[in-house]
């Protein structure tokens, strides 16, 4: 009977990058050019993977492919292992951001991005025009996972909440926030500048990962919800930050979310924004890293440009209120 080590050892890597780019692209001569091999050595490569996963994987539809269900499983798998190994084989005592060509891979919530995005893009462009970024959106469930997700990338950001009291997790903070309520201008039920929480109440909600099996919930916007007393009546689920504010726009819904991203959105939305009752938690967002990436040199390099961004974030980011 083979070990494990054996059979990775029998492992053909390279069928590992042609999955993810087969899979990423959903078409054998993209995905070929991507790798930079012929069609055929491409079309061979997939007949492999069939063969070894026993499924069709692509499943030829009008105008293209499909990805067959176990494909779909595969799809985000594949990513974080690839990302994995490039990380394994670019790790050395030196890094040179000019002309290194490695990616780097970041966990982080659509708001984020929202707000930290556009300036971590613009540095990148600036200092490592090679260099690849891989930002990829987090659930708030698979936070959950923190402690198996963190070794698979290169940093995730996120407020610190209990779950993350790990052995070997290290974070600096980037930048702080606070939530503010939104609704549409037109909206006849809050005319004030500061809703009542009887108010608020009453009114249809929309909410961002909301779970509602669990109570109280976990998510943040709907933890503010309960440290307010109020269990809300929940118009819209949505699984985004950023969909939140357009969910509202143009209906009687009230919704709390981030104030940078009331500022980017409110007046393009025809959007209210009002200040909340009570006493809401700060935001506070973190880069949170494994100390195995402690001393790296390309890990220091990439958490000083993480942080260095978030520092250039303008301060006058309120909207009218």
């Amino acid at each position: 009977m083979k070990t494990p080590t054996a059979h990775l050892a029998n492992l053909d890597m390279n069928l590992l990058v042609m999955l993810r780019e087969l899979l990423r692209e959903r078409n054998v001569t993209r995905a070929a050019e991507r790798v930079g091999i012929t069609q055929p050595a491409a079309s061979a490569a997939l007949s492999r993977l069939r063969r070894h996963f026993a499924d069709e994987l692509l499943v030829r539809a009008k105008g293209g492919y499909t990805l067959s269900p176990l494909a779909t499983q595969l799809a985000e798998q594949v990513e974080v292992v690839c990302s994995a190994a490039e990380r394994l084989f670019a790790a050395g005592t030196d890094f040179d951001p000019d002309a290194s060509q490695r990616e780097f891979t970041l966990l982080l919530a659509d708001y984020t991005i929202a707000v930290l995005g556009p300036t971590l893009a613009r540095a990148f462009q600036e200092r490592a025009p090679k260099v690849r970024l891989h930002l990829r959106l987090v659930r708030e469930s698979l936070a959950t996972d923190v402690a198996d997700t963190i070794h698979l990338i290169d940093g995730m950001v996120a407020p610190p909440v209990s779950r993350f009291r790990l052995p070997g997790l290290r974070s600096a903070e980037l930048f702080r926030d606070r939530w503010v309520c939104v609704v549409a201008r037109g909206n006849t039920t809050l005319t004030g500048d500061r809703p009542t929480l009887e108010d608020l109440a009453t009114m249809p909600w929309v909410v961002p990962f909301h779970d509602n099996e669990g109570y109280p919930p976990a998510a943040p916007m709907s933890r503010q919800l309960t440290l307010f007393g109020i269990r809300p009546h929940v118009a819209v689920r949505v699984e985004s930050y950023q969909a939140v504010p357009y969910l509202v726009s143009g209906t009687d819904r009230v919704a709390l979310i981030q104030e940078r991203l009331a500022g980017q959105v409110a007046d393009r939305l025809g959007l209210r924004v009002l200040e909340c009752p009570g006493e809401p938690e700060p935001i506070v967002e973190k880069l949170w890293w494994h100390s195995n990436y402690q001393e790296d040199p390309a890990h220091i390099w990439l958490r000083e440009m993480v942080v260095a961004a978030a520092r250039g974030l303008s301060s006058d980011h309120k909207p009218d209120l």
